[in-house]
């Protein structure tokens, strides 16, 4: 497959060819220093596939310390304590367009709510939350001056989250990671934050989106939905099968030559797995079996949280807008280009106005993420973007055919 304009690597479509690569760390690792050091360090595909010092691409011991950190991290944010959040930071962006009637399902809930909630986690105001909506949208969106002027806002969030946290630690993910007994040193904390606000955004944000669609354009799914209980997880079940947040990603290189399925390897070119083809795959399809976590050692750590923000914040909705519908016919909903994701650009929906405030139950009162200053009045929305590939900074650490499949 051609990843983008001129640089190309295989794609894994069928379900055991990706168990084969995903579950064989001995012939297959994820460290793409190697293939890095052949490209230009300005080139855009490091953005996304270059080596930085976190769990998603390291191998080994390495990997296993740099895990560890997220996974002790995410574990110190208790369950109740991440519903009560989700829902309050909802609950916030629903307000913004409840009384209106319309709104952009992505640009005003699926895409703010990951960087409102993922700022709180990290022991920030909501103050800061605008901040880190914008900068990420621009990494995403912008080109010339717009991404370096992206670029410096993120970088400038990240670093004063460090500062802030080295200051004044809290009951918060950022403290976990820095006072986790791996002793990350700042530069894999700084790698690290960033790892927790990229899985976090994106995937959300496009699992949330693809759900909603599912939701309006399908008259079973939607009774089933709706038939007085608000269960949503058999929806998620089934959209994280047919269209998973990330559709082609999981970058793999062989350890050496080799044949694999009747294919000639080598260790200079990336191993993409295509999580939405594996699901398609005659031999699986209609059981159930998907890959949109990943499967091995490298299976995403956060996959109960994301499911949990997904399932409350969709529950929220749908309790706080009981009649929403799609705004515009199905045929006009259009998805992102792009390589690695399965994300819509917009979502337009449509119901009736409400004023009356309506909560659910309230926080618990331990609950640390929910005691955020007042957020900025006016709407939270941002551009859509054409593409994630660039959002972060295309230099990394280390300095640095035709289309083929399996």
């Amino acid at each position: 497959m051609e990843i983008v304009p001129g640089l190309y690597g295989w794609l894994v479509v069928s379900y055991e060819a990706a168990k084969d690569v995903l579950l064989d760390s001995g012939s297959f690792k994820k460290d793409p220093t190697e293939w890095a050091a052949q490209l230009p360090a300005d080139h855009p595909v490091l953005g996304m596939l270059g080596p930085r010092p976190n769990p998603l691409f390291t191998d080994g011991a390495q990997h296993a310390r740099y895990r560890r950190v997220v996974t002790d991290a995410l574990a110190s944010v208790a369950p109740h304590h991440l519903r009560d959040t989700v829902r309050v930071v909802a609950d916030y962006l629903i307000d913004q367009f409840a009384g209106e009637g319309t709104c952009d399902l992505i640009g005003q809930f699926a895409r703010p709510l990951p960087s409102y909630l993922f700022n709180r986690l990290f022991g920030q105001s909501d103050d800061e939350a605008p901040r880190l909506v914008s900068s990420l949208a621009g990494l995403m969106e912008g080109v010339g001056a717009e991404v370096v002027s992206a670029t410096r806002e993120f970088e400038g969030y990240m670093g004063d989250l460090l500062a802030s946290k080295s200051a004044r630690p809290g009951p918060d993910l950022a403290t976990a990671m820095m006072q986790h007994p791996a002793r990350l040193n700042q530069e894999e904390l700084l790698h690290h934050f960033v790892l927790m606000v990229a899985a976090g955004q994106e995937p959300t944000t496009n699992l949330l989106g693809n759900s909603l669609l599912d939701y309006f354009t399908d008259d079973d799914i939607y009774t089933e939905v709706v038939n007085g209980t608000l269960d949503v997880m058999p929806l998620i079940t089934r959209v994280l099968a047919t269209r998973p947040p990330m559709a082609n990603y999981g970058a793999h290189y062989a350890r050496y030559a080799m044949m694999f399925r009747g294919r000639q390897l080598s260790p200079g070119q990336p191993i993409l797995m295509s999580y939405e083809a594996a699901a398609q795959d005659p031999e699986v399809l209609g059981t159930g079996a998907h890959m949109a976590w990943s499967l091995g050692p490298h299976t995403c750590p956060a996959s109960s949280t994301a499911l949990t923000i997904t399932q409350i914040a969709l529950s929220q909705l749908i309790h706080r807008l009981p009649d929403l519908q799609l705004g515009v016919d199905a045929a006009e909903v259009r998805n992102r280009p792009g390589p690695y994701h399965h994300a819509l650009e917009a979502l337009p929906g449509r119901f009736t106005p409400v004023t009356a405030t309506t909560r659910s139950e309230a926080p618990w009162p331990s609950n640390p993420y929910t005691t955020a200053t007042t957020a900025p009045d006016g709407p939270v929305t941002g551009p859509a973007p054409a593409s994630w590939q660039t959002w972060l900074p295309t230099t990394c650490p280390a300095g640095h055919g035709s289309h083929q499949r399996l």
